[in-house]
Parts: C-alpha cells; sequence; structure tokens
C-alpha cells in the first residue's frame, strides 16, 4: 500500500492511505472482518425502518476500522414519487443520511452499542460536506465510512459515498450512543 495524506488510513486496499500510528495490542485483538449482511441483519442492528432506511446491504468491513455498505437506488424509492422520470434525483442529504447510517452499522460492530441494555445512536454532527454529483435511479450507491477516532460514546467518523468509482459526497460524521434509559431520564 502507498502512502499518503487522504482522508483514509491503512485500513482497507482501495482506499486511499494515510498516517497512521501504532495499534495498542488492545486494538489488535479486536480487529477482525465483518461478513457480509443482508438487510435481515442490519434491521436487528439499527433503528430506522422503511421508508427511511437507506443501507439495503453490508458487503465488508474490519471492525473498530471501516465499513462499506450498499443503497441500490430505484426508480420506486418514496422519495422520487411524483417527480417526471426524466427530473428524478436522490436528495443530496438523504445520501449524507445513508452515510450515517453505514456509520451507524460500523459503531454497532465496533461493540459501542450497550451488551447489557438497549443503547441508541444519533447523527450528532457533520463536517466538511462535499457534494460533486447526482445519484439517479438504477445507481449503485456504495458508502464506506472510516473510524477516526472514539471516546466516552461519541465516535468521530470520514464518510465517503460514491458510483461506480466516482465520488458523490464525503463528509465527516460525529455520531453519540447512549443508553436508553439515561437518554430517557434527560
Amino acid at each position: 500500500m502507498s502512502s499518503g495524506t487522504g482522508w483514509h488510513s491503512i485500513t482497507h486496499p482501495r482506499m486511499a492511505t494515510g498516517p497512521r500510528q501504532a495499534a495498542s495490542e488492545d486494538e489488535l485483538s479486536e480487529t477482525e472482518a465483518l461478513q457480509p449482511a443482508g438487510i435481515s441483519e442490519i434491521l436487528r442492528h439499527i433503528p430506522h425502518r422503511y421508508p427511511f432506511l437507506l443501507v439495503d446491504r453490508v458487503e465488508a468491513g474490519e471492525r473498530n476500522k471501516w465499513v462499506r455498505t450498499v443503497k441500490n437506488v430505484s426508480a420506486n424509492d418514496w422519495f422520487f414519487a411524483g417527480i417526471p422520470p426524466h427530473r428524478r434525483i436522490m436528495p443530496e442529504m438523504l445520501v449524507v443520511e445513508a452515510l450515517a447510517q453505514a456509520a451507524g452499522v460500523l459503531c454497532h460492530y465496533s461493540g459501542m452499542m450497550s451488551r447489557i441494555g438497549k443503547s441508541i445512536i444519533f447523527f450528532a454532527g457533520i463536517d466538511h460536506c462535499r457534494i460533486e454529483r447526482d445519484v439517479v435511479p438504477g445507481d449503485r450507491l456504495v458508502l464506506e465510512c472510516e473510524m477516526k477516532r472514539t471516546l466516552r460514546g461519541v465516535a468521530k467518523l470520514t464518510g465517503r459515498a460514491s458510483v461506480d468509482g466516482a465520488t458523490v459526497v464525503t463528509a465527516d460524521l460525529t455520531a453519540v450512543i447512549r443508553d436508553m434509559e439515561a437518554a430517557a431520564e434527560a
């Protein structure tokens, strides 16, 4: 792998590489590849449901490092209702939301969710968002998120959405994971 200063660390061979600190022994023991997962497995772990579920499949990933998910954009998606076929473009903020849902999948598989009680994940922030092209029906939207750091239930991630290798959206995301009982009391 090459070294550079891209937004990715050396977590996936298809992603650009960047500087990386030495991993601790605990980090190394928690690193494991994620198996592909379909929609039924995703529904078990994130709170989103139709029509707002924007992740169809987990393709690959590595616990505590990165995940690649897919959204197959269809002309039958709810956000295209009533729009003439020649003007159908997926709203850019829904692409960002799909990235946030992919980040939620990564947080779950990284063990950030409570094993005892119920946890909920919040999309808490977005920085440096760049929108580069449109997404239309028939596109296969690939959503890649990389974990940058975590501390006390707050995760900082970098995300990239692409179609056929062309970047659609890049953004830095913040996710907050809280215990549902503690969130209800606040």
